[in-house]
C-alpha cells in the first residue's frame, strides 16, 4: 500500500460561508507550493489507474503539537514571544484555518494505511476552524498565565506584517467520509491541545536553542541527535 499524504490547499480559498471541502471538491490551487501538491495528487492517481498502484491518499489542514519547527506559526509564536520578540501576523490575521493535533493526525495515517479502501481519498480534520489572530492571542493568553512578563502582556508583541502574495483567506476540509467508513475522530481539544503544546515548548528549552542555532536542519534531525 502506498499512502499519500496531501493538504487542503489544493482546494483553493474557501468562500467564508462556503461548506468545508469533501473528498469530491474541484481542484483549485492559489499558490506554486499548492499547486505542486496537487500535481502530486493526479500523479498519485494515474499510477493506480495506469499501473494498478495500491495508493491510498488523505488530506489534512494545519498540524500542531510537540518538535513543530519554529518556521510554522504555532511554535513560532511561543518561540518569539518566549524570547521577548515580535509576534509577526501576515495582514489582518483574519486567515481561517482547519486545525488538527500532529497525534490526531498520524492516528488517522495508520488507520486509512491499514483500513482504508485502495484509490481513495480521505480528509483528516479536527473541525476546529480558527482565525490566526485567534491562535496567537490564545498562545499570548496561555503563556500569560503560565511565564508571566514584567512589560505586560504578550499580546502588545503582536504585530502586523505585511501579507503574503496570494495568501487564501480560508481552508477546510470535511472528514465526514473518515469518520463513517473507519470510525475516525480526533482524539484532542483544541484548546486543551494548545495549552500542552504551549507547555511542551517552555519545557524543552534546550531543543528550541539547537533548533533555531542551525536554521537548515529539520526538526527531526535535531531531535534525532538529542535522543
Amino acid at each position: 500500500r502506498f499512502l499519500h499524504v496531501s493538504t487542503d490547499e489544493v482546494y483553493g480559498d474557501l468562500d467564508a460561508d462556503a461548506r468545508p471541502a469533501d473528498e469530491r471538491a474541484r481542484y483549485a490551487p492559489s499558490s506554486p507550493y499548492a499547486a505542486s501538491k496537487a500535481a502530486a495528487d493526479h500523479l498519485v492517481r494515474a499510477a493506480h489507474r495506469t499501473y494498478g498502484l495500491p495508493v491510498l491518499l488523505t488530506a489534512s489542514g494545519n498540524n500542531y503539537g510537540p518538535f513543530q519547527h519554529p518556521e510554522k506559526l504555532i511554535p513560532r509564536m511561543i518561540v518569539n514571544a518566549i524570547a521577548g520578540a515580535a509576534l509577526p501576523v501576515y495582514g489582518d490575521g483574519m486567515q481561517s484555518r482547519d486545525w488538527i493535533h500532529v497525534a490526531d493526525h498520524c492516528a488517522a495515517l495508520r488507520l486509512v494505511l491499514a483500513h482504508g479502501r485502495i484509490g481513495e481519498t480521505y480528509h483528516v480534520s479536527g473541525a476546529n476552524e480558527r482565525r490566526n489572530i485567534d491562535v496567537v492571542r490564545a498562545i499570548c493568553g496561555e503563556l500569560d498565565r503560565r511565564l508571566p512578563r514584567a512589560e505586560g502582556s504578550y499580546l502588545a508583541l503582536i504585530t502586523s506584517v505585511a501579507d503574503r502574495p496570494g495568501h487564501d483567506r480560508r481552508y477546510a476540509l470535511d472528514a465526514g467520509k473518515l469518520r463513517a467508513e473507519l470510525d475516525w475522530s480526533p482524539a484532542r481539544d483544541f484548546a486543551q491541545g494548545l495549552r500542552d503544546t504551549v507547555g511542551w515548548y517552555l519545557d524543552h528549552p534546550q531543543w528550541i536553542a539547537a533548533v533555531r542555532s542551525a536554521p537548515n536542519r529539520s526538526a527531526a534531525a535535531v531531535q534525532q541527535e538529542q535522543a
